[in-house]
């Protein structure tokens, strides 16, 4: 294994562009881990993760350019490196002419517009939101790694102009039937929601509207609004509006696991609101919940769904939680074919939420797993390329990212943990997640059916047999076709579901 790095002093490129570079790279053969990003202080903390560190990094500034690369030989290395100017070219030659480049500038373009969506790296982002909230716009803030104490600053600040910061680091929101974000086409309907977890969102929302409802408003808080320091600011002062909106007649919270403080607020905010509220606070057992009359617990997504829509719909018709007695017997013929070593499951997901919501399954079947991004401490990876056991790991946390796009829009990363993973002879049952939608990749499952029938084909070289579980999060309308991913994923044998959830209590029956 080899590794270098290449610094351009004062050659400032935007997160997209750096995006592209990195995935061009990337693709190249012998390439083990890149990283294209700019010199600030949390991309250097990024590259020690990964092994990359210099006397010339640490003195790098923001606005210089630092590539890295890990690859199987010095050679590789050396070409990528000296071939860099190529890269860049080539990316900008296709870049489209961006004239709006300030917040007045948009002003001037739309002066009647209230919302402003903020997507510049972290060390800069409350500045802009901070900008935006001064000229009275709301803030989608889909920046990362903006400090907590920032996050506060903000988020106080627009408590007192009467506005809302959906953010930091918030994937999803849709205001009026409009996507900002990741987002799905799905139909407007009386159902409000606001969840602290982006792809949770996702599959709630997509589930209502598969289920036949439809949605008013769906609010992303940003990761971190119910944690201890945050206090909820943003999730009360949505639950707020909603209660206020005449179009919204129930309400659903969806939320990672959640600061026990801030959720006592909450749960006292919910006990006064004068619509009915569904909460589904994944880590937290929904009986530990005292209900109310107009409080209902969930402990899945799946079973806010079914809880929300049976008010409009007159009966809950969301995925049943369930496996019907023909799936219960596709499981079983599939472990006739396991070897006799095979054992562990391996979960690779670009969903953060779905990460969190599968743990919980699991470990309410007792079966115990590693992440990367554990619900316990104690169960955390030493390395999160390093499985151990059963392990489900999150392949959008930060570590995973450096200077590279979201598993959600780009696969790279992906495929190669499937590959990496299909030469363990333990491995029983990969468990991928796939999430459609605007600005998610236009062929997510096309993207890794390569490294699936390469793991499938190993394993049973080796004589066993690999069983695929996917669950899908989408609706028919979505520009890459629910209907056409799923298919594509039944023809090379994988056992698919519509609902993270499902997938999960499938997996628990495999495993036993």
């Amino acid at each position: 294994m080899a590794s270098g790095f290449v610094i351009r002093k004062n050659q400032y490129y935007d997160s997209v562009f750096l995006m592209s570079v990195n995935r061009r790279i990337s693709e190249v053969k012998g390439i083990q881990q890149t990283a294209v990003l700019m010199g600030s202080p949390p991309n250097k903390i990024l590259l020690l993760d990964i092994g990359i560190q210099d006397v010339q990094i640490n003195n790098a500034q923001p606005n210089d350019l630092i590539v890295a690369i890990i690859a199987e030989s010095p050679a590789i290395v050396e070409n990528v490196l000296g071939r860099l100017d190529e890269w860049l070219e080539a990316i900008q030659e296709n870049a489209p002419v961006l004239r709006v480049r300030t917040l007045e500038d948009g002003l001037s373009n739309k002066p009647d517009a209230n919302l402003a969506v903020v997507s510049v790296p972290g060390e800069y982002a409350a500045r802009e939101a901070k900008k935006a909230l001064d000229t009275g716009l709301n803030v989608f803030l889909f920046s990362d790694n903006v400090s907590i104490e920032d996050e506060l600053m903000l988020k106080k600040f627009a408590k007192e102009k009467g506005l809302l910061v959906m953010g930091p680091d918030c994937g999803t929101s849709l205001i009026g039937g409009v996507g900002i974000g990741f987002a799905n086409v799905v139909r407007r309907g009386p159902i409000g929601a606001i969840a602290a977890a982006g792809t949770g969102l996702q599959e709630f929302t997509c589930q209502v509207h598969n289920a036949g409802s439809g949605i008013s408003h769906a609010i992303g808080t940003g990761s971190h609004d119910l944690s201890g320091k945050i206090k909820g600011l943003t999730t009360l002062a949505t639950l707020e509006m909603l209660e206020a909106d005449q179009q919204t007649s129930v309400i659903a919270i969806i939320s990672k696991p959640p600061d026990l403080s801030t959720l006592a607020i909450l749960l006292k905010r919910i006990a006064i609101c004068k619509k009915p509220v569904v909460g589904c606070f994944l880590g937290i057992d929904p009986d530990t919940l005292s209900g109310t009359t107009n409080f209902r617990p969930a402990g899945t997504i799946d079973e806010a769904v079914g809880i929300a829509v049976a008010p409009s719909n007159g009966q809950p018709v969301a995925p049943s939680e369930d496996l019907n007695p023909e799936m219960l017997a596709v499981l079983q013929d599939e472990k006739k074919g396991w070897s006799p070593e095979q054992k562990y499951l391996r979960g690779i997901l670009a969903g953060g939420t779905f990460c969190y919501q599968s743990q919980q399954i699991l470990d309410e079947a007792g079966i115990s797993v590693h992440s990367n991004s554990p619900i316990e401490a104690k169960n955390r990876l030493e390395h999160p390329d390093r499985s151990s056991g059963h392990t489900i790991v999150d392949m959008g946390e930060d570590y995973y990212m450096v200077g590279k796009p979201h598993p959600m829009i780009d696969g790279t990363m992906r495929r190669r943990r499937i590959l990496a993973e299909s030469h363990d002879p333990q491995v029983a049952v990969l468990y991928l997640d796939f999430i459609l939608g605007y600005n998610a990749s236009m062929d997510p499952v096309g993207e890794l059916l390569d490294a699936i029938m390469e793991a499938k084909r190993l394993t049973k070289q080796r004589g066993g047999s690999l069983t695929v579980v996917a669950s899908v999060c989408g609706t028919e309308d979505d520009p890459q076709v629910l209907g056409l991913q799923i298919k594509m994923l039944q023809e090379v044998g994988a056992i698919v579901f519509r609902s993270n959830a499902l997938a999960s209590t499938a997996i628990c029956e495999l495993l036993g």
